[in-house]
């Protein structure tokens, strides 16, 4: 059965259309509508490997350690040297911030163009555990007197230990004042967007491309996704299901065209995560014998250590030793398809805003059931406040 080239959608034309006329000049003397962009982020070169290590670790949002305040800077000294090295083999750093950038700064065009009421919009960039890290990007905002602001996460699928450990963190800003007096909101999920989807499927497709078509329907699609301790699972935290949906999806609008998996990867520490582990099912498929895979990245929206290292180096090379041939499909970095997504998933946001639905979604008022951090909902309160 002959392979189908990857759709020319509507969407895609229109983000051509988009990117080739961007004629509304936003007013030049408002202050700008802020899209601040959060996400972990990646040191940009080696020697920022320790301090990285070190913020992750000491947030317990994200990896809940006894005696946090103690193990956190032991534990980052002993794996600096280990996470420097997958670093310089990637090239000498992590391109998410430049990659966050050019998805920002292509989002915050087309947002002029499709909500010219709130223009101009200016994307700011808020990593959790390096520079800019968000106190550095509240003074920023603040300097540039941004009195609206969305905090627009850039993990498509909601968890208390990114996105809202973020949020957590942007919270302990505004409301010091930090940033300025800012009429905040919140996009806190859309990991079932069809831009998204699109996007993704896209990707999908042309990595399948290099299989011959003899073989390519009988290649499994294996997607894999950053895993999380049981411990934040079994509280109740929606990840698990929201990486399912965009799964599901992406399935979907490919047309169930060949098997597939969810798998999760990048556990640290002794303690149970989410599985089954990315490596453990490349072993396990080669046992069954199938010998055909495409690693999708489904949690992650642009290239880092996670996709570059992980993925491409450790992963996919064990795979190629057991007889495995393997492609990854690309990450989402530049693709136009992606950052039209972004702009539209923030253009919707401002009119749902424009037409009173309020600051945050139905779905970000609800605590996991097992939810015990003060923090959590004393932050989810000041978003549905506007920041007040």
């Amino acid at each position: 059965m002959a392979f189908a080239p990857p759709r020319t959608t509507a969407l895609a034309r229109s983000v051509a259309r988009s990117f080739a006329s961007l004629h509304n000049a936003p007013p030049s003397n408002r202050s700008p509508t802020a899209v601040v962009m959060m996400n972990m982020g990646g040191p940009e070169t080696v020697p920022e490997t320790h301090d990285f290590l070190k913020n992750l670790f000491a947030d317990g949002d994200l990896i809940p350690l006894p005696f946090q305040r103690f193990l956190a800077p032991w534990i980052a000294r002993r794996r600096t040297p280990q996470i420097e090295k997958q670093y310089a083999d990637i090239g000498g750093g992590s391109p998410i911030l430049r990659y966050t950038k050019v998805q920002g700064e292509g989002m915050a065009k087309l947002l002029d163009e499709l909500h010219p009421e709130t223009a101009p919009h200016k994307a700011y960039v808020a990593f959790r555990y390096v520079r800019p890290l968000t106190e550095q990007t509240a003074a920023e905002m603040k300097a540039d007197g941004v009195k609206r602001a969305i905090a627009f996460t850039q993990y498509p699928q909601y968890s208390c230990s990114t996105t809202g450990s973020s949020l957590n963190e942007l919270f302990r800003r505004g409301s010091a004042g930090d940033a300025g007096d800012i009429e905040w909101s919140v996009i806190d999920r859309w990991g079932t967007h069809p831009g998204f989807i699109e996007a993704v499927a896209q990707n999908i497709e042309a990595a399948l491309a290099k299989f011959p078509a003899s073989t390519r329907k009988d290649t499994v699609l294996l997607f894999s996704a950053h895993s999380l301790p049981m411990s934040v699972v079994n509280r109740g935290d929606p990840y698990i299901l929201e990486v399912s949906a965009s799964v599901s999806a992406v399935m979907d609008r490919l047309g169930h065209s060949n098997p597939f998996r969810l798998v999760w990867q990048s556990q640290v520490g002794p303690s149970a995560w989410m599985g089954m582990q990315t490596r453990e099912a490349l072993k396990g498929l080669a046992r069954l014998g199938k010998k055909r895979v495409v690693l999708v990245p489904i949690a992650f929206t642009s290239d880092h250590i996670e996709t570059l290292y992980e993925l491409d180096l450790e992963y996919a090379e064990e795979a190629r030793t057991l007889g495995i041939e393997v492609h990854r499909a690309e990450s989402l970095n530049e693709s136009p398809v992606f950052i039209r997504a972004l702009a539209d998933i923030a253009a919707q946001h401002l009119k749902n805003c424009s037409a009173g639905k309020g600051p945050v979604s139905t779905q970000f008022s609800l605590r996991c059931p097992g939810c015990t951090n003060a923090t959590c909902g004393q932050q989810k309160t000041w978003f549905g406040r506007g920041g007040r």
